[in-house]
């Protein structure tokens, strides 16, 4: 039996990478979207495009979704897991930076939604998946506007699994903590990166994206009548 396309996007590192390997491992052809086209044709997945896109460019999105779907059928998993956190002391922080979270953190989720739910609520059918983070659910010193963008995230994913829960169209949010990634490679104030690296050494070190993919391919798999609505996931010591 074919199996249906996965779309995930943010996919050439981090958890995107790891999910986009994880259900290609599975069996499902995927759609892989980010700016790093290179690195993402570098996992060689089977049955598998991969597209360089700017989640802030609604258009681009959708077309290359259209084209993944005129070869693997409608898509029936879509991650919205491209994303940045620039933190920092919001006095000092160039604005700029806010700018560039709100617009791929939010934006960038809504046009992913935008892509792909209409056909999902016709079909009557499908799984979209939001990357929010525990800063969706707690705030941090210096992520004010990281913190706003995965509040964001929770509030929209909650309203748009409301609107689609009636048509058998599951929403889902993940909310990790401290995940092994490139969060560290974004962050430009250096008293921020510090105390960043200090609350990893204090709670022992973050864990693999492997374990997030893993959590995101079990609630997929999950019967359509079931969702999971968030799943929250740290490291056991990061107790905050």
């Amino acid at each position: 039996m074919t199996k249906p396309l996965a779309v995930i996007t943010g996919a050439s590192s981090g958890i995107g990478e790891a999910t986009a390997k994880a259900f290609s491992n599975a069996g499902y052809p995927t759609l892989l979207l980010a700016r790093r086209l290179e690195l993402m044709e570098s996992f060689n997945l089977k049955n598998s495009i991969c597209k360089k896109i700017d989640v802030r460019d609604r258009d681009s999105l959708v077309s290359a979704i259209r084209e993944a779907e005129e070869k693997y059928g409608p898509t029936d998993m879509l991650f919205n897991n491209a994303g940045v956190a620039r933190l920092a002391d919001i006095s000092t922080q160039d604005p700029k930076e806010w700018d560039e979270m709100i617009d791929v953190n939010t934006k960038g989720v809504m046009n992913g939604m935008y892509a792909v739910m209409s056909n999902m609520k016709a079909r009557q059918s499908g799984t979209i998946v939001n990357m929010s983070s525990i800063a969706g659910r707690k705030i941090y010193e210096d992520h004010t506007v990281y913190c706003g963008t995965k509040y964001f995230v929770h509030a929209i994913s909650e309203s748009i699994r409301g609107y689609l829960s009636p048509h058998n169209v599951r929403v889902i949010v993940m909310s990790p903590g401290n995940i092994e990634a490139e969060v560290l490679n974004g962050i430009t104030d250096p008293n921020t990166l510090e105390a960043y690296k200090k609350n990893i050494e204090r709670i022992g070190g973050r864990i693999s994206p492997d374990y997030v993919a893993k959590m995101i391919l079990f609630a997929y798999e999950m019967p359509q009548n079931v969702i999971m609505q968030e799943v929250v996931v740290t490291p056991t010591k990061q107790d905050f």
